[in-house]
Order: structure tokens, then sequence, then C-alpha cells
């Protein structure tokens, strides 16, 4: 059902309709023989887990709700944080900050980046949440058609830009060439079409 090779834990993964469009986004962790954890967005639990439930055998697997808090560590010491997990543990980073690292990384977010009208393509995704050589999944023959025939028209890219809002429309030589989907001061995330060059000057909204 999922897009990568589970056998291979942990991976990123993504859970697609039959024409390849996003259902969720998932991080695979395998804890036994008979036993996967996957991880999702807020909100897409259920939704994650209901999708599945409709694909699934008759009695050939359970699939139950867990909550689970994660923690992210970058630049810093694993095992130092692993050490603050029983205890309560106050952020270290700032939203703006997180939110800035993000953008920089260029990182794709479910609601902002992601939803159900994006292609794994165009948000970068084929790279890292798909195998093109694992079994079938939903959604397998658009993503692998693109993939060998075709290419994205729009990708997403980490834009300079000292005043941006998410939704503003992108212009390259007087055409709308992409829109804004998430910014920091001088930084934005956006789909532009790939024609676009990479060192072009855009003017935005």
């Amino acid at each position: 059902m999922l897009s990568n090779d589970v056998t291979q834990t942990p991976c990123d993964a993504l859970l697609l309709t039959p024409k390849g469009r996003i259902v969720a986004p998932v991080r695979v962790l395998r804890r036994a023989a008979d036993d996967f954890l996957l991880l999702t967005e807020p909100g897409l639990g259920e939704t994650l887990r209901t999708t599945l439930l409709r694909a699934r055998f008759a009695a050939k697997c359970k699939i139950e709700p867990e909550r689970h808090t994660s923690l992210l560590v970058w630049d810093g010491n694993l095992a130092d944080a692993e050490e603050q997990l029983d205890g309560e543990m106050e952020p270290t980073v700032g939203e703006e900050e997180l939110e800035r690292a993000r953008i920089e990384a260029g990182v794709p977010a479910w609601g902002k980046e992601l939803d159900g009208s994006i292609l794994p393509a165009e948000a970068g995704l084929d790279e890292t949440h798909i195998s093109f050589t694992k079994g079938c999944y939903p959604g397998q023959e658009p993503v692998a058609r693109l993939h060998y025939r075709g290419h994205a028209n729009r990708g997403l890219r980490v834009l300079k830009a000292d005043h941006a809002q998410p939704g503003a429309e992108i212009r390259y030589d007087g055409k709308v060439v992409g829109r804004i989907t998430s910014a920091v001061p001088g930084l934005a995330l956006a789909y532009v079409r790939t024609e676009v060059p990479a060192d072009a000057d855009l003017s935005i909204g």
C-alpha cells in the first residue's frame, strides 16, 4: 500500500491515491517481525488508518491508533536529548527559528507544500519517499510514468525573498510561474515552473 520498501526501516513513504496524489506522508518503523509503527502528520492519523483498513484482507492484520510525541534534534547531541525524554522538556528552538530551518532546507510541510493536489515529484519526494523497484502500490503507474517518461511541470524551490506571503503569485517575464507556500523574512518556499532558471529574478505579489 505504501510507496517505499518498508522492509528497509526506518524509511519515509507515501500513501497515494490511484492517480498518484498524496493521501498522507508516512515514516515507517519496524518494531518486530509483525509490528510496524506508521507515523504521520497531526490530524492525518485517522485518514491513514481508515484508508488502510479499506484495503485490508479480512483478519490478516490489525490497524490500531497510537499517540506519540516526536522530538526533532539537529546540531545537537541526541544522547543528551534522549536523557531528557523522561522529564519535562522545554523547547530550545522557537517556532520561527524552526520554520526558518525547514524552509532553508526545502522540507515540505503538510497543509503548506503538501496536500491532496500535489504529485510526489513536484515536492521532490520521488527522491526520498518512493522505491522504483518494490512491488505494486496505489498510484505506482502514474508515479513511474512521470519518473521514466516525463517530468513534473513545477518543482519546490527555496527563494530569497524580502517580503513574501503564502499564496502570493510569482511572475517571471510578466507571466505567472508559481506561488509562495511558506515564508519567513528573507526566505520563502514556492512551487515554480521547471523552465524558470535557478538564478532568475522573480517578482512576488
